[in-house]
């Protein structure tokens, strides 16, 4: 069985979004190394409170109700290629090409049968 892993807010302001965050939630962000609009979330303490991390990430196109407006969740598979066949045997799309992300593993976004997006993970530290 898969896990949510981490999630995603896109947003056309990055720094308003996490300014909104940090206010609301108290959520800590950090630049990923070597991406321009990318940032880390820790939502909390994962040393004694369940939950998960996730990113913020600069909406690649305008809300025109085809871009995300939506936290995207992510789900760690052990196999990514596999998953992505079984993505396309099940009904639903890829969402772009596989990619490295640099010392964490390997990304794609797919939809769903309904028009959902989501990530899939495939933890490799030597990625990139």
């Amino acid at each position: 069985m898969s896990r949510v892993v981490h999630f995603e807010i896109h947003a056309d302001q990055p720094e308003r979004a996490i300014q909104f965050y940090r206010s609301v939630f108290e959520w800590e962000f950090v630049a990923f190394p070597g991406e321009d609009d990318y940032w880390f979330i820790r939502t909390g303490d994962s040393s004694w409170q369940p939950g998960i991390d996730g990113g913020l990430v600069r909406r690649q196109t305008t809300l025109d109700g085809n871009s995300v407006s939506a936290f995207v969740c992510t789900i760690s598979v052990d196999d990514l290629d596999r998953y992505l066949m079984k993505v396309r045997a099940s009904g639903g799309q890829l969402a772009g090409p596989k990619r490295a992300v640099q010392g964490i593993g390997w990304l794609a976004y797919a939809v769903d049968t309904e028009g959902n997006r989501f990530g899939m993970m495939q933890p490799d530290e030597d990625a990139g």
